[in-house]
């Protein structure tokens, strides 16, 4: 075991392992180290530990020392001229004509060099660039191709899930991804769903890859005879998230159905089924004598009651000569009823009419003629 720091730098999500000596070297810290491209400013990740030799990239480099305020200012200050070299570098990718695209530009933390990231589909012939920018900005230049996949590392950005892209976030370094895995977890095929900010297939897509390969290693295979609950049968697809496995038994009134049965539920043929299996089947088995057992009872129930409704007697139809007969009389009264009441009617209309004759022979300011009594 070696006592270890993690230092982490601007342009790359990825820490790497430095020998802190005596130092006392704290989180969040910087520290200056010298690393491949020189003197570099980085920042301590979590306190000193130990690690295994084997994850270590030999030789193990010290830390110079523990960055100091003066460090700091350099820094920050050279960091204020990233802006200035990026527009000076455009320029004169187009003054030369280079087919080449500009990413991002760092100086070193004490200004020594300046390092221009770019990407391209070819090679690109930059020597006179490289003289153009070491007389406009006074100090060692280097460009550095890159691909795609480092471009969106250094810029940036939302990806399909709407967080950050895990490169930019907290990925040290890129692993292999093929169409192979999107395949094997029944995602779409279509480059745009299943492409990322660069243009390449998802890193994620190898995240979950070997639980899908240690799910499908304990399944059956598609096309393999299987013992079940309901008999003999031939696997037809394999489901790794549910972990269930479809299953084409054949009935014995010879149709064909289909079914789906947990993986651990399944044996070889002429093997014992497991015991979870079985205990499965219990359940179901009393299910299906309840449900014989109320379909007897309604069936049963149906019956008794057709038989109390052929018990009683069915109405007799009425003579159509009887029915003719009273429909007549009816109409015969009809008519006589009408007379009876309009009668009435009349006879008090015509006293009312005699009345308002009266009143209107007599003035209003007549004595009423005395009653003679007979």
């Amino acid at each position: 075991m070696v006592k270890v720091i993690g230092v982490k730098f601007k342009t790359s999500g990825r820490v790497y392992y430095f020998d802190p000596l005596d130092l006392q070297v704290h989180a969040d810290d910087g520290v200056i180290v010298e690393t491949a491209r020189g003197m570099e400013y980085g920042e301590v990740q979590g306190e000193p530990k130990e690690v295994d030799e084997s994850e270590i990239v030999a030789p193990l480099k010290p830390v110079v020392r523990i960055a100091t305020d003066e460090d700091k200012r350099l820094r920050a200050q050279y960091a204020a001229k990233e802006s200035e070299a990026y527009e000076i570098c455009l320029e004169k990718i187009a003054a030369h004509e280079l087919d080449m695209k500009l990413v991002d530009v760092e100086y070193t933390f004490n200004g020594s060099k300046v390092v221009f990231y770019f990407t391209a589909d070819e090679r690109v012939d930059f020597r006179e660039l490289v003289k153009d920018l070491a007389y406009a900005l006074k100090t060692r230049i280097e460009l550095r191709q890159i691909g795609v996949r480092d471009e969106a590392k250094m810029l940036g950005g939302l990806g399909p899930c709407g967080r950050l892209v895990c490169c930019k976030s907290f990925l040290d370094d890129f692993r292999p991804v093929s169409i192979k895995m999107a395949k094997e977890q029944n995602l779409s095929l279509s480059p745009t769903k299943i492409s990322g900010l660069c243009g390449r297939l998802m890193c994620c897509l190898q995240y979950e890859q070997s639980a899908y390969e240690a799910a499908r290693s304990k399944m059956p295979k598609p096309g393999k005879e299987v013992n079940t609950v309901d008999g003999v049968g031939v696997v037809v697809e394999n489901n790794a998230i549910t972990e269930r496995t479809k299953v084409r038994l054949t009935m014995e009134d010879g149709s064909i159905d289909i079914r789906e049965y947990p993986y651990t539920h399944l044996s070889l043929p002429g093997e014992p089924l497991p015991e979870e299996a079985l205990a499965a089947k219990k359940p179901d088995a009393a299910k299906e004598k309840d449900a014989d057992a109320q379909f007897r009872r309604e069936a049963a129930n149906n019956t008794r009651r057709s038989g109390r409704g052929q018990q009683r007697k069915p109405e007799q139809p009425k003579p159509v000569q009887q029915t003719e007969q009273k429909q007549q009389s009816k109409q015969a009264q009809k008519p006589e009823q009408k007379q009876k009441q309009e009668q009435p009617k009349q006879e008090s209309a015509g006293q009312g009419k005699q009345q308002y004759r009266r009143r209107r022979r007599r003035p209003n300011n007549a004595p009423k003629a005395p009653e003679q009594n007979s």
